[in-house]
């Protein structure tokens, strides 16, 4: 460990990468902010002490096929490294001097000047560039040397020189959750180097200059040959994002990969897998941030994968990633070497003719036994878990992102769409791997997707079971369905069989359980609009009417609450029905009936757009009319132009008690068809409802 340095000393005669068996850029907003606020609130006749950056010098053959940075090396002295700890600062710092550049260029007195016709301070801007940025080989300037990136496989290196550092002609650029980082951590720098300009004027930007060169303090620290680099990454924590579990794996397989003898693994085989586990998590980290206003998170997709390729086992919530590295993926299982016995096994021995001529001195004597040993844990077995989790990847994202799918069929996009609707829950690998196993019919995977929402409507929605009923033995059934271990039809068995406890003995279904459970939420005062399962049930009887007319009214994305007090589900008959219109509607029902009535199914209607909350209380009459303010603007449609659901109520001439019972029993049995369980009579649907109490008081 030198002396405290500044960034200025750590960059003299440096190329610095990031090696392959690290993840991307991971900062995200409050690390960004923590950087700018150090910066900006830091005395600019102090230090500030940054941290520990741990590099290692890249080998000679790496350095080989650095080819635009060879001229570099070759005729300036330069030595290339790769950053073991610190990427996340380093790479925010470079990010930082791109933003301070492009605004320096843009000041009206820079404007078409050269950059070393720009100064900032007493450094023209090509000092700048050429000391932090990148170097172009002289005289034709067209092969360029970046002080700072990624290995050139990474798909955020090229994101970084044409996005960041906007070097033309990109071509086509993958972007990953990395690349969005990389993007906004840009976007919040020049936004606020931007405001700060303008609040203090354009001297801020010399003053930001000097700091981030010069005040900034790091302490470099370089990694010996004879220290693993690969358990030190393991064990190093970049300032506020710990690793993952997922780029802890990635930088396991890498290192196994380096444990195995010449004498059992050939170099190219080495580099073939190491190759793979590269490409591998390239696809893995662009399928997990390919919704980058949703990017998937890393170790719930680990965890789903582990399910679908091993034997699953619930000890601890971090199981299955101390299996993957304590157990599986040690470093013990490649060191340790097992001897292949064949000692039980009846020996075979040709039989031949005699002629008669055999020399009494041959030894007859057989050759002592000498075991052939084998690693625990080969290289084929890395490099097979390798292509199944990159394969597993692209299922992973399709089944978060099913619509417009165009891997799916139209059937499978809806089933996987409703699996997302109703809340997947534990289910989530299992459904991946129906996609994995590829053999698997189109049809059989919608009959078993069909039925494994049905189990999660009755099961969970309906019956109240616990959020966990059943879940061990489909986190088995994952990786049995995945490597054909067992049918589609099996498992839909199985689900059927699961949920026999639902039914009474005649096969009608248990209504105490949701009963119960309804129950306590009319006494909290919150009814069916409290039941987790209304949103979805509204949205499955919508699209049962769509279906009928063939065009839809309501997309789900728009069918929640938001912080605007705005709703998309509505009491018809309101909470606080204080209009004289509503109080002849329910004449003779009692305070305690209303009550009830209000927070009944039948008096919850799904709108097809959201409405403010004091438009609620209207007449019935009113409700089903388009709304316009006093200047004639329209401020919704009524019932009548609105959802289907919210049309059929408005053909209705009034809403009553008795509208409401009628509707409540008719989604009854809208609930007994699309679900396909017999609750029983009129009766007994009003028992289910809680519609045969006069209050719930």
């Amino acid at each position: 460990m030198r002396e405290l340095l500044t960034l200025d000393d750590i960059y003299n005669k440096k190329i610095f990468r990031i090696p392959d068996y690290q993840r991307g850029f991971a900062w995200t907003k409050p690390q960004c902010l923590d950087f700018w606020e150090d910066l900006v609130s830091l005395n600019k006749t102090r230090y500030h002490y940054t941290g520990v950056i741990s590099i290692k010098a890249v080998p000679e053959e790496k350095l080989d096929i650095w080819k635009d940075e060879e001229w570099l090396i070759n005729s300036r002295g330069y030595k290339g490294y790769y950053i073991v700890d610190g990427q996340q600062r380093m790479t925010t710092i470079s990010i930082f001097i791109q933003c301070l550049i492009e605004m320096v260029k843009k000041l009206a007195q820079n404007k078409g000047l050269n950059d070393d016709e720009i100064y900032l301070g007493t450094f023209n801007l090509k000092e700048i560039i050429e000391k932090f940025m990148v170097v172009a080989q002289p005289p034709t300037k067209i092969t360029k040397a970046y002080l700072f990136g990624y290995e050139t496989d990474n798909p955020s290196f090229q994101f970084l020189r044409h996005r960041i550092y906007n070097e033309g002609h990109p071509g086509t650029v993958l972007e990953t959750y990395y690349t969005l980082n990389l993007e906004n951590a840009k976007i919040f720098f020049s936004e606020n180097i931007s405001n700060i300009v303008k609040e203090r004027g354009e001297q801020i930007l010399e003053e930001l200059y000097e700091k981030l060169s010069q005040r900034l303090m790091f302490n470099l620290y370089e990694i010996g040959d004879e220290f693993d680099v690969f358990v030190a990454f393991e064990t190093m924590n970049n300032r506020g994002k710990k690793l993952s579990d997922l780029e802890l794996l990635k930088n396991r397989l890498i290192y196994l990969t380096s444990l195995y003898s010449d004498e059992v693994v050939k170099e190219n085989d080495r580099r073939t897998v190491r190759n793979n586990i590269n490409d591998a998590w390239k696809e893995i980290y662009y399928q997990l941030g390919r919704n980058k206003i949703s990017p998937l998170n890393d170790d719930d997709f680990l965890r789903a994968h582990w399910i679908i390729y091993f034997k699953y086992s619930r000890k601890r919530g971090d199981d299955y990633i101390r299996f993957l590295l304590d157990d599986y993926f040690s470093p013990k299982k490649v060191l340790e070497k097992t001897p292949v016995i064949w000692n039980n096994i009846t020996e075979i021995i040709e039989t031949h003719e005699k002629d008669g001529n055999d020399d009494d001195s041959d030894d007859d004597s057989e050759d002592e036994f000498v075991p052939t040993f084998t690693t625990k844990l080969t290289l084929q077995e890395i490099d097979q878990y390798v292509k199944s989790i990159k394969d597993a990847s692209k299922h992973w994202y399709d089944t978060h992102n099913p619509t417009n799918n165009g891997d799916y069929t139209k059937a499978e996009q809806k089933a996987v769409d409703r699996l997302n609707r109703i809340g997947i829950g534990y289910f989530r690998p299992l459904l991946t791997a129906t996609f994995y196993n590829s053999t698997i019919l189109v049809a059989n995977r919608i009959s078993l997707l069909n039925q494994i929402e049905r189990f999660i409507f009755l099961g969970f929605r309906i019956q109240r079971a616990q959020s966990n009923y059943r879940n061990s033995v489909y986190y088995n059934a994952t990786r049995q369905i995945a490597n054909n271990e067992i049918t589609t039809d099996q498992l839909i068995t199985t689900l059927e069989d699961d949920l026999k406890w639902i039914k009474e003995t005649d096969g009608s279904l248990r209504i105490s359980p949701f009963k119960d459970h309804l129950f306590r939420k009319f006494i909290s005062g919150t009814g069916f609009y409290g039941w987790n399962g209304l949103r979805y049930f509204l949205f499955e009887y919508e699209d049962y009417l769509m279906e009928i007319r063939g065009v839809p009214k309501v997309s789900w994305n728009n069918f929640m609450r938001n912080e605007k007090d705005k709703v998309s589900i509505e009491h018809i008959y309101p909470q606080t029905a204080n209009d004289e219109c509503w109080e002849n509607s329910f004449e003779g029902v009692s305070d305690g009936r209303k009550k009830l009535l209000t927070n009944m199914l039948g008096n919850l209607v799904l709108l097809s757009q959201s409405i403010n909350s004091s438009l609620q209380n209207i007449c019935f009459e009113n409700k089903i009319q388009t709304l316009q303010d006093n200047s004639g603007n329209t401020i919704r449609n009524g019932y009548s132009n609105g959802s289907y659901s919210e049309q059929k109520i408005a053909a209705l001439s009034s809403w009553n008690a008795t509208e409401i019972e009628n509707r409540s029993l008719q989604l009854l049995s809208f609930l007994e068809t699309r679900w396909n369980i017999l609750i029983g009579d009129d009766n007994k649907k009003k028992e289910m409802l809680l519609l045969k109490e006069e209050s719930l008081e």
